[in-house]
């Protein structure tokens, strides 16, 4: 069993225990103390850059170890990254020392890209959580866990701390994070519909819940959007609830069971559910004002970005090990839009 040691803060020493793995990067992640919140990711990091040694000597990812072996694994200062803070405005659901809960506004992209190079919500929490980011794989940047898409609002956890970020990623890996979203969408999902029991990889469960089995892919032809495939690709699994029905639309209730890129939204388009105002997998439907009035079918006209909102996030805190759970309200144009829907007569 590996021990933490050394009385320098900068280093740590690990004792490997009895049958180790042949391999030295493997057997260190494997004896790591879990304190030292050390991923195998950022170990190999550190391996390539000459900073685990054994006998004072740095050691290769391929080295063989043995029982007692004793390696120095020196901790560098977190490196600041490409990403500079930026002063923007963010709305805080929940924070201590491990991790931060924002709703995110819509409009908001998670992270810096070619085309987003500034104002995402990294560029935010690098400003508001200055001095307190104790370094995420040996950087001072926040731990994103989960992403939410640019033009859908709502709840997102990212961790401020390693120890949190690896307790976070692992609740996300094992599927055992509650989120919750609400929906708007075309039509209203029903047990009754031929058409949908018949659709390969649909099904309902008890409750009348809608579930969605595929796997994502990439579009073949275009390569910013998904695509509902059953070879190849990465499974994902949506669940659906009608929570109010307006006929020609409906607001759902979705959670997801995997995490995959843009998933809701492909999921209800293959459905014949698209979200309203998703441009990307929406489709050209139309709110027609002949079912629910002018006022209803203008407010989903303009309503240009999908009808998504992040509302529900729970989780077991990584460090202390209680039970978080949160919720967020509707921004303002998707409440207007709700609102609109559920006032909606025919003429």
């Amino acid at each position: 069993m590996a021990n933490l040691s050394g009385p320098d803060a900068g280093q740590i020493q690990v004792v490997i225990g009895p049958n180790p793995p042949d391999r030295l990067d493997k057997a260190l992640a494997l004896e790591v103390p879990e304190e030292a919140a050390l991923s195998r990711s950022r170990l190999m990091k550190m391996i390539a850059a000459g900073e685990v040694l054994r006998d004072g000597r740095p050691v290769a990812a391929k080295d063989r170890v043995a029982e007692g072996d004793v390696l120095t694994l020196i901790l560098s200062e977190p490196e600041e990254v490409e990403a500079r803070p930026e002063a923007i405005p963010l709305v805080v659901v929940y924070e201590d020392d491990d991790l931060i809960v924002i709703d995110k506004p819509v409009g908001m992209v998670v992270h810096p890209a070619p085309g987003s190079p500034t104002g995402t919500l990294v560029n935010a929490l690098l400003a508001h959580c200055a001095g307190s980011l104790s370094g995420i794989g040996g950087e001072k940047r926040p731990g994103i866990v989960h992403r939410i898409d640019k033009d859908t609002s709502g709840l997102l956890v990212a961790a401020k701390s390693d120890r949190a970020h690896h307790g976070l990623a692992a609740q996300f890996e094992a599927h055992s994070v509650i989120r919750r979203y609400l929906a708007l969408v075309h039509g209203t999902p029903s047990a009754t519909d031929p058409r949908l029991r018949g659709l390969q990889g649909v099904s309902f469960e008890q409750g009348g819940i809608l579930k969605i089995a595929t796997h994502l892919d990439r579009h073949r032809s275009d390569r910013q959007r998904q695509a509902v495939t059953f070879h190849g690709g990465r499974h994902a699994i949506t669940r659906a609830r009608v929570l109010e029905d307006y006929g020609v639309a409906s607001l759902l209730e979705c959670w997801l069971e995997t995490g995959r890129t843009h998933q809701i939204r492909v999921h209800m388009a293959y459905a014949g559910h698209g979200l309203l105002g998703d441009q990307t997998y929406g489709g050209k439907r139309k709110v027609a004002a002949k079912v629910l009035g002018a006022a209803a079918a203008e407010a989903a006209a303009h309503f240009t970005r999908q009808a998504l909102h992040a509302a529900t996030l729970g989780f077991v805190h990584p460090v202390t090990g209680k039970e978080l759970a949160f919720e967020a309200g509707l921004p303002e144009d998707m409440a207007h839009l709700l609102d609109a829907l559920r006032q909606g007569e025919a003429p």
